[in-house]
């Protein structure tokens, strides 16, 4: 796996946030990330902020910062994916998109009461988020997901499960 920038993003791209999360990056993202909580975050954990406010990028040198140019989230991923050469199928899936954490390999039998019977009977592979303990699998969103990367233009074809 690529090792992908690590960013606080502004509190006005939760969508961007979202999705740089599904392709993999580590993304802090909340309501205290705008203005001077957003630079102080960054210069605390070494992140690069993305921003739509392009007063930011006037006035601060530190830490490095990345004006969004876009209101459509699909234009704001591809300029965040172009920028720092992030490959977007590298590490698919493997961050909870809620909290961010990295997401664990979880044997069926440890969540067989978490998960509905026919996902249990369906689906072979789990991952849990180590942090708010939510439980993710393969389903029809996935597929949904992929396709919508290949529309974008940031994956070809069938994208292989890189879990």
């Amino acid at each position: 796996m690529n090792v992908s920038p690590r960013f606080v993003v502004d509190k006005t791209l939760g969508r961007l946030a979202r999705w740089l999360r599904i392709v993999g990056c580590d993304v802090l993202y909340g309501s205290n990330f705008s203005g001077r909580g957003l630079l102080t975050a960054a210069r605390r954990e070494g992140r690069i902020v993305l921003t739509r406010n392009r007063r930011l990028a006037r006035h601060e040198v530190e830490p490095p910062l990345l004006v969004v140019s876009d209101d459509r989230f699909r234009e704001q991923l591809r300029q965040v994916i172009a920028a720092f050469g992030i490959d977007p199928t590298a590490a698919l899936f493997r961050r909870c998109v809620d909290c961010n954490a990295e997401l664990a390999e979880v044997d069926r039998e440890e969540v067989k009461d978490e998960v509905p019977e026919f996902v249990l009977a369906t689906q072979k592979q789990f991952r849990r988020c180590p942090r708010c303990r939510h439980v993710f699998w393969d389903a029809t969103h996935v597929a949904r997901i992929r396709r919508e990367l290949e529309r974008m233009g940031l994956a070809t074809g069938a994208v292989e499960d890189v879990r």
